[in-house]
C-alpha cells in the first residue's frame, strides 16, 4: 500500500516539484496539496495522510506550528519538514516540533524522501 502524501508550500512551483519527486518515488503518492499553515492543519486532519512534506515559511501559522498542530490532533500522520533555511538552525526546531526529520530543499529527492520516511539522518 502507497504512502500517501500532503505536500505544503505557499509556492506553487515548489509543490509541483514535490509532487514530482514523491511520484517518482516507489511506494508513495500525492494525496492533497496545502498552501498555509492553517489548510495544512484542516486538511492533514480530514484526510489523514500517512506523510506530510512541511514548509517552513508559511502564509499565517508557519510550518512548525502547523507540525505541532497536525501532531496534537492526529499522531500517527508523520511530518518532514521541508525548507531552504539552514538544517543547523531548523532541523533541532523541527524535531522539537515533532516532525521525523529535515530536509534542504535543494536536496529533495526520491532517495532523500525514502530515507526521510524510513528514520534515516538527512539534510
Amino acid at each position: 500500500m502507497a504512502v500517501r502524501v500532503l505536500i505544503v508550500d505557499d509556492q506553487a512551483p515548489f509543490r509541483s516539484a514535490a509532487r514530482m519527486v514523491v511520484e517518482m518515488t516507489d511506494d508513495f503518492e500525492v494525496l492533497d496539496e496545502a498552501e498555509t499553515g492553517e489548510e495544512a492543519v484542516a486538511k492533514a486532519l480530514d484526510l489523514h495522510p500517512d506523510l506530510v512534506l512541511m514548509d517552513v515559511n508559511l502564509p499565517g501559522i508557519d510550518g512548525l506550528e502547523a507540525t505541532r498542530r497536525i501532531l496534537a490532533g492526529a499522531s500517527s500522520i508523520r511530518v518532514v519538514v521541508l525548507s531552504t533555511y539552514e538544517a543547523t538552525e531548523y532541523g533541532p526546531r523541527a524535531t522539537e516540533a515533532g516532525a521525523i526529520a529535515f530536509v534542504s530543499k535543494s536536496a529533495f529527492t526520491p532517495d532523500a524522501l525514502e530515507e526521510a520516511w524510513n528514520g534515516a539522518a538527512v539534510a
